[in-house]
């Protein structure tokens, strides 16, 4: 009864079902490292906001004066 699926074409079924798995797993997988690699991107500019936010909030404070402001915000950039 089962036994002879290519006649009902079975094979190309087979065929058709395999190159979509691995489309599909491919796909998969460019997907992951893009988004990994977006992500990574965007978390050293929010570290980088980040510390200017910090100096910002010093200089502020009075804790620096500008021209160690002013120095230090060109070694952040």
């Amino acid at each position: 009864m089962w036994g002879n699926m290519m006649g009902w074409g079975g094979g190309a079924m087979f065929g058709l079902w395999h190159l979509l798995w691995w489309g599909l797993l491919i796909v998969g997988i460019v997907a992951l490292l893009r988004w990994a690699l977006a992500s990574g991107g965007a978390s050293r500019l929010k570290e980088g906001d980040r510390s200017l936010a910090i100096l910002k909030e010093r200089y502020a404070r009075g804790e620096i004066d500008k021209t160690e402001f002013e120095a230090r915000k060109r070694d952040l950039a």
